[in-house]
């Protein structure tokens, strides 16, 4: 049963019954008896919003340890090692990640009945943007500008690690369709592998609605596909940052959550970025408004500081931004028609999310968003 009192963030900004059941001190505690370094479970302090798995921070008899769980048809123990090894590569290099917990046979991803669970240390410094929904522009320029720059330094630490690409394409942002010359036939190939996904486009005309979709953007596929290979975070949003303190000038302290991480490319991520901070996609029907063109230019700016683009490359970033999320909107249609069973959300994923975030990059504020990057060549 899921706690009455917990509510999720919506897929259309409101708050919701989340997907899953939230942890129980109960539950966790039974979790950390793999973890004798970290003491007993004495209480849960705080149930993440997010809906796509259960979180918290749970305080124990040894301190305060964040906790998330998902459930077996989302992340296996093999498929959720895939993140671990990552983010234990990114902190070799200097990066300021959250340690993943080892439990006592010195496992990162632990399965307990129908659940796999990770254990982190409790992040470094202040998360001011928990509760912000995903989908919200960040309102500090200078906050973007630190944001920008500490993804440049991710992608510095991440070069030289050559992983496969993850196992699943649930609830992961990849790029191997916007990156292919035919993108149809590329998801035709797939979906003998991805039944969920394949049971819900027997149902849309979606040869016609991908083709649709990508043709006023996929000139730059050839620029796109030459791009360097290079494991991404997969979700720069500032909810996924914490910070020294809460003023403008405030550092980074710590990079959380890598659950949507994948063999990418840089400009990927940072296109990423700008989609995930810069646009307020629950408010569009503002026009102008909903564009941030300050946050934008100084995601560039930060990013540029610590990693040169050249103008092609800015060029290829705009050209970037209307495709960046088709891979990702398939992978949460997937999760919802084949996970949780939700049509209405998967419907959204497709109709708001796939097809109509890619179509307002054609209206005038989407086009002055990609002539402000262009600008900045």
């Amino acid at each position: 049963m899921n706690d009455p009192t917990h509510l999720a963030h919506g897929l259309a900004g409101d708050s919701t019954a989340p997907d899953w059941p939230v942890l129980t001190t109960a539950a966790v505690d039974a979790l950390l008896r793999g973890y004798p370094q970290l003491g007993t479970a004495t209480r849960i302090d705080w149930h993440s919003p997010r809906p796509l798995s259960a979180a918290g921070l749970v305080e124990t008899s040894h301190g305060t340890v964040f906790v998330k769980r998902h459930h077996h048809s989302v992340r296996s123990v093999a498929t959720l090692s895939e993140e671990h090894r990552f983010v234990a590569h990114l902190r070799g290099n200097g990066m300021p990640l959250p340690k993943v917990q080892n439990d006592a046979h010195g496992q990162t991803a632990v399965a307990l009945g129908d659940w796999v669970y990770e254990v982190h240390e409790h992040a470094a410094g202040i998360d001011i943007y928990r509760d912000a929904i995903s989908w919200s522009p960040l309102p500090d320029r200078g906050h973007a500008r630190s944001a920008g720059h500490m993804l440049a330094a991710l992608h510095d630490a991440a070069s030289g690690y050559h992983a496969a690409q993850r196992d699943t394409h649930i609830l992961v942002a990849r790029s191997e369709l916007i990156s292919a010359s035919d993108p149809i036939a590329t998801l035709q190939a797939q979906l003998p592998q991805r039944p969920g996904l394949a049971g819900y486009l027997r149902d849309r005309d979606w040869p016609a609605d991908l083709a649709g979709l990508l043709a006023p953007w996929h000139a730059a596929q050839p620029q796109l596909a030459k791009q360097p290979r290079l494991w991404t975070h997969g979700d720069w949003h500032v909810s996924n940052l914490c910070w020294s303190n809460d003023s403008a000038d405030a550092r980074i302290t710590a990079v959380l959550d890598f659950g949507l991480a994948a063999a990418n490319f840089a400009l990927f991520d940072l296109a990423t970025a700008i989609e995930r901070n810069a646009i307020a996609w629950l408010a569009l029907d503002t026009g102008e408004a909903a564009v941030h063109l300050d946050i934008a230019r100084a995601l560039v700016e930060g990013y540029r500081q610590r990693r040169p683009l050249d103008a092609a490359d800015i060029h290829l970033l705009a050209d970037l931004l209307p495709l960046v999320h088709v891979d990702f909107a398939l992978s949460e249609v997937e999760y919802f028609h084949r996970i949780t069973g939700s049509r209405a959300n998967a419907d959204l994923a497709y109709d708001t999310f796939l097809l109509g975030h890619a179509a307002w990059f054609a209206t005038p504020p989407g086009q002055a968003l990609l002539r402000a990057i262009r600008d900045d060549a």
